[in-house]
């Protein structure tokens, strides 16, 4: 039988990636005692107020059909929450989707197809080459290095971009380093973008975890808003995952062409869950405060231990809920060290090559575990880290 191209485009950018924390969780659910540090799942729950307003809305009946563009209360609640950013924003100017995942697929879809190149930070987020592959696109990447603190830097930006390059993508803070971009960079970065006429796409769903600096948006800058979507979610900020209440936000025209590819996607989203979300962007919740006080936390004495150990390197977060570590000086690779760490010391981290060309000798661990949990896992790190460099230069390992 004959499949279309999008199959063969995406055939090696899905579940792949995943195989280590796949193998992980099969093990778990025989009964197997994984610690498992390899996706980005807050430890702690939804609020309960948060549950609570979701389940009286489809006790109210809101379980009909939404609108395609999202609720009306939601609505106004992200023009309140982006207002200091985009003065004039009008309804016109946001759509929701469920989840950040699906609004990024669907801007994607509205700005790029074959032919045309997406530049992207590497390492990346593990679905960035996969949404811009799905159009016929191609990712060019921008290579972001440890020394510069994972931040893109103009001459790497400029020295990327060619005839082709339409749209730049941007995450911050980043996954999977935790960098974040400041007001300078940004501004650097937008001229660039400003120079050679490209859009930017900003995914900012570790907005509110920002453990050092300050977060800063290309909508903050108005000679971007024109050419800047931005795209975010409830999912971290709210320890809202499963709830997959998402959106985007950028200029009138971008989001009326960007309305039927929505619609044609979802037809609407659902309005118990629009009703959670404008309660989660309205009330006082202190989610992400706990969130960002406990990953901070939990960085700064990874951060130690890494330190502190033998062919073992990393880099301290600014944000978010992960930690890169350079593996490179044990001997493997970062994925030669991940299956390792798994079948030696039943420990599950993600290989940094599911992020990019970049990352090979990388390998990224979560947060998101109870800090007794996480130094256990930190120590089995180091002991399997320890053991290659000792197998590795037996004569230093004797002296």
């Amino acid at each position: 039988m004959q499949y279309a191209a999008i199959t063969r485009r995406l055939k090696d950018l899905g579940g792949d990636k995943w195989a280590i924390h796949n193998a992980a969780r099969d093990r778990l659910n025989q009964g197997e005692d994984i610690i498992e540090l390899t996706i980005g799942e807050p430890d702690i729950p939804t609020d309960p107020g948060l549950i609570e307003i979701c389940a009286d809305s489809m006790r109210r009946g809101r379980t009909r059909y939404s609108n395609g563009r999202g609720e009306a209360g939601l609505i106004k609640a992200l023009q309140r929450t982006y207002a200091s950013r985009l003065p004039e924003i009008a309804p016109e100017n946001i759509l929701c989707f469920p989840g950040t995942q699906t609004a990024l697929f669907a801007v994607m879809l509205a700005l790029v197809e074959e032919g045309d190149g997406v530049l992207i930070g590497d390492p990346y987020y593990a679905t960035y080459d996969g949404v811009v592959e799905a159009t016929g696109a191609k990712v060019q990447a921008v290579p972001l290095k440890m020394e510069h603190g994972f931040v893109p830097q103009p001459h790497d930006l400029q020295t990327a971009i060619t005839p082709n390059s339409r749209v730049l993508l941007l995450n911050t803070p980043h996954n999977p380093s935790g960098s974040v971009i400041n007001h300078d960079s940004m501004r650097a970065i937008g001229d660039i973008a400003l120079a050679h006429d490209l859009w930017i796409v900003c995914d900012e769903v570790y907005e509110s975890l920002i453990f050092e600096g300050e977060f800063c948006s290309p909508l903050e800058f108005a000679p971007l808003r024109e050419r800047t979507i931005v795209v975010s979610s409830i999912s971290k900020s709210h320890a809202a995952t499963g709830f997959r209440s998402g959106w985007a936000i950028g200029p009138k025209e971008a989001m009326r062409l960007l309305l039927p590819i929505s619609e044609t996607m979802l037809f609407g989203n659902q309005p118990f869950i629009a009703d959670m979300t404008e309660a989660a962007l309205t009330d006082d919740y202190d989610t992400a405060e706990r969130l960002r006080t406990s990953l901070a936390r939990r960085a700064r004495t990874c951060q130690a231990a890494f330190e502190a150990a033998e062919g073992l390197s990393s880099f301290l977060p600014r944000g978010g809920m992960f930690m890169l570590v350079d593996v490179s000086a044990t001997g493997l690779g970062g994925e030669a060290f991940a299956w390792r760490l798994l079948e030696e010391e039943a420990v599950a981290v993600m290989p940094g090559n599911s992020f990019g060309g970049q990352a090979g000798h990388l390998i990224r661990l979560g947060l998101t575990l109870p800090d007794a949990k996480l130094a256990e896992a930190v120590r089995r790190i180091t002991a399997l880290s320890a053991r290659l460099c000792a197998a590795r230069f037996p004569a230093k390992a004797q002296a």
